[in-house]
């Protein structure tokens, strides 16, 4: 009875083992799966624990956590994502542009995107004058 209970434990442990799929799709959509090593960590017992931290509630949220999606961005965030996503369409449409060489297409992109660093440090600089 012994052996039987040891020859299905040995079977279900290779069949289990045999579905695995490694590195042949899933989320990642194929390539290589790396597996990180095991960390080993060493802990003194100095009655310090982080969950009883004086930065942490007793749920393991930091004090100021607000909500399930985190802060609400300040008016500069919602200001810089703005200038952001505008370039990147002005970006992405200079260089779909057909009408214009490949030197000119990248010295469009290049013009654009210091316009929107410029544009980014403008907003900000004007934010933190008022």
């Amino acid at each position: 009875m012994k052996k039987i209970m040891v020859i299905v434990l040995a079977l279900g442990l290779a069949m289990g083992a045999s579905a695995q799929r490694f590195g042949h799709g899933g989320y990642g959509g194929g390539g290589r799966v790396y597996i990180a090593p095991p960390r080993v960590s060493v802990g003194v017992g100095f009655g310090y624990s982080p969950f009883y931290s004086p930065y942490y509630s007793p749920f393991g949220y930091p004090y100021g956590y607000s909500g399930v999606y985190g802060h609400r961005p300040t008016k500069l965030d919602l200001r810089i994502e703005d200038i952001k996503n505008d370039y990147e369409d002005k970006i992405w449409s200079a260089k779909h542009d057909e009408s214009l060489t490949r030197k000119e297409r990248r010295k469009v992109v290049h013009q654009l995107r210091a316009e929107r660093d410029q544009a980014i440090t403008d907003a900000k600089r004007n934010y933190y004058k008022y």
